[in-house]
């Protein structure tokens, strides 16, 4: 079905309508289920008992046992943390129930589940700061909520707690645990719509809160504030947030707020299958990052300070490594409004902790993963017009990149991390992760005149040349002594030991993207390093006993399930070939993105994977994390309208659209002839038309000639 024919079906519906979020809560997705609001520090939802690595996000679509219902998750990660402040009502003390995915309800902003045995039926809601309960007990008599300060998801480990009844309808306290956030505190006050007829405190950290109910006619509500500063702000919050609106009214707002969000990208596609793919991912990368911040602006700061009054919005929860490829490039496009609080949020806990985030969590700096991935983060901001002040946010940029840690003191004196030098090993990952970043810092000393510093910073930039071995035409770790590590087997993937994070060197070859040209003349040729792009998706080879199950949705050696891949499908179109990654592309988006809990071939990881998918599907991909030059791919949307703030619409027309008619034919912007193969942000933000012409058979001219490649 064309577009004309479809006449933009999509907005006769409210796009919420179509996620599901349950969509990659099975398999290895880790998506947080539950309810929330868009970018909200409450996650609240079901707790399963922990049995492994797929419940990071502390539930798992297979399961069929809850332990409570606790008001911060995380979505998508490798990790379990978070599981703060468990709820879970019962009427014989029990403290854990069977369900049933046919007794479940899930959208965006509200939760359902029918507990068994017991028959108790809970519903959720949430604001950016509070969690809503509504349980229904089936009879009459005593109705118990056990209060449980102790469970935590994964690594989480408690440390401290403390449970009040402040009166006879009200509690309080706090939760202070470690774990993959070394120093995590989390304080609440609950308001009960009923009298709490009896208190048992089973420890400091568990506590079991009676009523009396009439049965089904008479839910009790529960009101939760949460807050990271104090009980006092938490009351704050709950008062400002929710006082005394109902649930219904709450559900209804959290509803709402989702369809604002989801509005900003207005499709059409050929079924409702797509489109549930489509704003499921895209409700995905509104899950994180979190507000981190209380109504009136308190925040504890990443130095374990309270820092009163911000005037900005503060947030969490930055899987860096992750988002900067495709999640924050999509953000700069549809949250614009957004981008200036991340930028200060960065520059503010580069101030507390001396660098830019790694990987940053409830306020703490976990330092997962390698390299500076909070640079191109902070550098496409800055590129884009987000940053008030370049100064200061180019010397949180250069500061961070001249430390002498994380290998990086190798770097500084060899001009790339040597693999004998370094005992934890993966030198190759890390190498190339800081060229790209230093990339970044180049491009903002050149747009501010920093001439010393460009020059610097371009040099560590050209530093992944030393990690290539024009023999194998691989990146290899590379010793003090100028030799390659042996043995090689580019297939081989061994986590803490190898070259690689979570890959191999079919996967890391690639992962130059601020200077794509520079790694096709290490190749030689355009035409070997295409011929090495193809065998990517074709060559088989054994990973591994012990390779990481991130690397997942293997084509080939391409492995879409993980982060350093996804870029590499649109490197065709720098050696003029972008007919080559449309049949890629559509396979990628068709088999491997699905409206089923086993919906993702890999982790969410904090919206990238659905990021990607979003971008993939509109037809365009940041390719170099800063800057703003959007890779033309393949669209499979019919037509897209994209709300790219200052009421200025973006949109996307694919011309003859089809499962066959994948390649893009020729382009037209605001209605005339456009030759290249990529299209620059600021002609996005500017708002107008972008028009694809589709066919089934490549184009022998599109995107070919030099003057049109990125």
């Amino acid at each position: 079905m064309g577009c004309g024919q479809q006449a933009f079906a999509a907005k006769s519906k409210n796009p919420v309508q179509y996620v599901d979020p349950r969509i990659g809560s099975g398999g290895h997705g880790h998506v947080f289920v539950g309810a929330n609001v868009p970018f909200g520090f409450v996650q609240l939802g079901p707790t399963e008992p922990v049995r492994g690595w797929d419940w990071c996000s502390g539930y798992h679509y297979s399961d069929s046992v809850l332990v409570g219902f606790s008001h911060s998750h995380l979505s998508g990660t490798g990790i379990g943390d978070l599981g703060d402040i468990t709820f879970f009502p019962t009427q014989d003390q029990s403290r854990v129930s069977y369900f049933n995915h046919d007794h479940e309800k899930v959208s965006p902003g509200y939760y359902s589940v029918r507990l068994s045995p017991s028959n108790i039926n809970v519903e959720l809601t949430a604001t950016a700061r509070t969690g809503f309960h509504r349980y229904t007990f089936p009879s009459k008599g005593e109705a118990m909520v056990v209060v449980d300060l102790q469970k935590g998801i994964g690594w989480d480990q408690w440390t401290d707690s403390r449970l009040v009844q402040e009166n006879d309808s009200s509690i309080s306290g706090y939760r202070i645990s470690t774990g993959w956030a070394k120093n995590q505190q989390v304080y609440f006050a609950a308001v009960f719509s009923k009298p709490i007829r009896h208190f048992t405190a089973i420890n400091d950290s568990v506590g079991i809160f009676s009523f009396i109910t009439n049965g089904e006619n008479d839910p009790l509500y529960i009101k939760v504030g949460l807050s990271a500063v104090s009980v006092e702000n938490a009351k704050l919050n709950l008062k400002a947030e929710v006082g005394s609106r109902h649930f219904n009214a709450v559900a209804d707002k959290a509803k709402s707020l989702w369809n604002k969000e989801l509005e900003k990208i207005q499709v059409s596609m050929d079924n409702d299958v797509d489109k549930r793919i489509f704003y499921t991912a895209f409700y995905h990368t509104m899950i994180a990052p979190s507000v981190f911040c209380d109504v009136n602006g308190d925040y504890r700061g990443s130095d374990g300070k309270i820092y009163r009054k911000a005037d900005f919005v503060n947030y969490t929860t930055f899987s860096l490594w992750d988002t900067y490829r495709a999640a924050h490039p999509l953000a700069t496009l549809v949250h614009p409004e957004r981008m200036r609080d991340y930028a200060q949020t960065l520059l503010a806990i580069f101030r507390q902790q001396g660098k830019l985030p790694v990987w940053h969590l409830m306020g703490n700096e976990t330092d997962c993963m390698v390299g500076n991935p909070g640079i191109p983060v902070l550098a496409d901001l800055l590129l884009k017009g987000f940053v008030a002040d370049k100064e200061v946010a180019f010397e949180a940029m250069k500061t961070s990149a001249m430390l002498d840690e994380r290998s990086m003191n190798l770097l500084k004196a060899y001009g790339y991390i040597p693999y004998d030098k370094e005992p934890t090993n993966e030198t190759t990952a890390k190498g190339l992760e800081y060229a790209l970043a230093d990339g970044c810092i180049a491009q903002v000393a050149q747009q501010l005149g920093k001439k010393d510093d460009y020059t610097y910073f371009h040099r560590r930039s050209q530093s992944y040349q030393f990690y290539w071995d024009k023999s194998t035409h691989f990146m290899r770790g590379f010793s003090s002594t100028g030799s390659f590590s042996e043995p090689f087997d580019p297939f081989l993937t061994t986590p803490g030991k190898g070259d690689y994070t979570e890959g191999n060197a079919w996967q890391y070859v690639w992962l130059v993207p601020h200077d794509v040209h520079g790694l096709i003349n290490l190749f030689g040729s355009d035409e070997v390093f295409t011929s090495k792009l193809d065998s990517l998706f074709e060559v088989k080879g054994d990973l591994g006993k012990d390779a990481a199950p991130d690397i997942s949705g293997l084509i080939g050696q391409y492995a879409h399930g993980n982060e350093p891949s996804h870029h590499i499908l649109y490197l065709y179109n720098y050696v003029g070939k972008p007919y080559k990654s449309a049949p890629r592309l559509r396979e990628v988006m068709h088999t491997l993105y699905h409206d089923a809990p086993d919906g993702l071939c890999g982790n969410e990881d904090v919206g990238q994977m659905s990021a990607w998918y979003v971008l993939s599907a509109l037809g365009i991909y940041q390719v170099n994390p800063a800057g703003g030059v959007y890779i033309f791919g393949t669209p499979i949307v019919n037509e897209a309208e994209l709300a790219v703030g200052a009421n200025k619409i973006f949109k996307i027309i694919a011309h003859n659209n089809s499962k066959e008619n994948r390649y893009i034919q020729s382009v037209r912007l605001n209605h005339k002839p456009y030759t290249k193969s990529y299209i620059h942000y600021k002609d996005i933000v500017a708002g107008g038309v972008l028009e694809f012409e589709m066919g089934s058979q490549p184009s022998s001219s599109f995107g070919v000639d030099p003057r049109d490649r990125p």
